[in-house]
């Protein structure tokens, strides 16, 4: 008998496509005083992988660059029959490539805000990258819930 957990994971399609569809993903690193720092980041997937831009100098660029491990949750739904998450355990590989950084800032600004911007960067775009890293989330260990899987027993 498969256990409650088995039941309400998601498949590696139904990952993929809530990766895809996700919104605001928690980010946690280790913080100075060895507790989380959490942070909400908008994200695109890239090769599969989860790529965030933010200041080079955040606090959780320090934390990263101290210790690479992170952990990120995305969820949705409200009432517990609703409730789907997904959670990644891994490395962050901080990617400090100034065109590169502008593209996933050109991809995340496409997705949020519907802006049909070109991926090649202009030197204002470049500017603006500069002052930025790309965050590459690199898996070790998944697990997930849907619940809604469980129809309606609990």
């Amino acid at each position: 008998m498969p256990s409650r957990r088995q039941e309400i994971a998601l498949t590696p399609e139904e990952q993929q496509e809530f990766l895809e569809q996700g919104w605001t993903l928690q980010v946690a690193s280790i913080g100075p005083k060895g507790f989380p720092h959490l942070v909400a980041m908008w994200y695109v997937l890239i090769d599969g992988k989860i790529h965030f831009t933010t200041y080079a100098k955040s606090q959780k660029v320090l934390n990263l660059r101290r210790n690479p491990k992170l952990a990120v949750m995305l969820e949705s739904g409200k009432l517990y029959h609703e409730l789907k998450g997904l959670v990644i355990e891994g490395t962050a590989t901080i990617i400090e490539d100034t065109a590169f950084t502008a593209e996933v800032m050109a991809r995340v600004a496409n997705k949020y805000q519907g802006l049909p911007i070109p991926l090649e960067a202009s030197e204002d775009r470049l500017r603006a990258a500069s002052k930025r890293v790309t965050i590459r989330v690199e898996p070790v260990d998944v697990y997930s819930w849907d619940h809604s899987k469980l129809g309606g027993r609990y």
